[in-house]
């Protein structure tokens, strides 16, 4: 009996001293929930700034593009050697803006506003400035030509280049054409007068470009921006 009255309290006891164990596996429990709601937290406020910064990335690349600067690739031969087929270049859109376009200026230009110069599947054009408006151009030698009585110095062009203002080409009976389209019609003879608000630009590969001798000066307001850099290839990096 003794012993029996003995073993029960222990027994007691045990199942007693059992209960901070039973208490201390669900404290265990509980912070194991706790963790797992605080790495769902963190995944989620992850995602969430990675979303942030993915949606700023794009907002300010759409900005820089059309308010800054933007890429363009060249498909043609017209501006060789400057900028060969399959160079790529950024355009300063907020040049025009902060000053006046210059002679000697690459620019990028709309097609659409200049109705001669659309072509199927061309949006855009890049060429060189080489007369302002109410500037006139003028064949004043066989090879070279002149803006406002003075011979144009092309140091940008390599050495022996021929500018033909009419770009050697003829009438339905075979004649030289002497005169270009879309100038002002107080023009000399045989030259072009610029009209207001336009630009004369040509092609730096004179013998393939197809420019304004062809097509005619091209409206200011079409001009997208100044060339000022080729960025690809990597070795022909640099400012333009």
């Amino acid at each position: 009996m003794t012993d029996n009255l003995e073993t029960q309290p222990e027994s007691r006891t045990g199942a007693a001293s059992g209960d901070p164990l039973l208490h201390s596996s669900g404290n265990g429990a509980r912070t194991d929930e706790m963790d797992e709601r605080t790495e769902r937290r963190r995944a989620r406020r992850t995602a969430i700034e990675w979303i942030v910064l993915v949606v700023a990335a794009i907002a300010i690349a759409l900005v820089i593009k059309t308010y800054l600067f933007q890429a363009f690739y060249i498909p043609s031969r017209s501006m060789v050697p400057t900028l060969e087929v399959g160079d790529r270049v950024l355009v300063n859109k907020l040049s025009y803006d902060l000053h006046d376009v210059n002679r000697g200026d690459i620019v990028v230009f709309e097609s659409g506003p200049n109705p001669p110069w659309q072509r199927a599947g061309i949006d855009d054009l890049v060429k060189r400035v080489i007369a302002l408006p109410g500037e006139t151009v003028m064949q004043c030698q066989p090879d070279h030509i002149c803006v406002d009585g003075k011979l144009l110095e092309e140091k940008y062009l390599p050495a022996g280049t021929v500018t033909d203002l009419y770009h050697g080409t003829v009438d339905g009976n075979g004649n030289p054409v002497t005169h270009v389209v879309g100038c002002a019609e107080d023009s000399p003879l045989g030259g072009c007068k610029v009209p207001p608000g336009q630009f004369f630009v040509l092609g730096d590969n004179r013998s393939e470009s197809s420019d304004s001798r062809d097509h005619g000066p091209i409206k200011g307001s079409s001009i997208v921006g100044r060339v000022f850099v080729r960025i690809w290839p990597l070795d022909r990096l640099g400012f333009l």
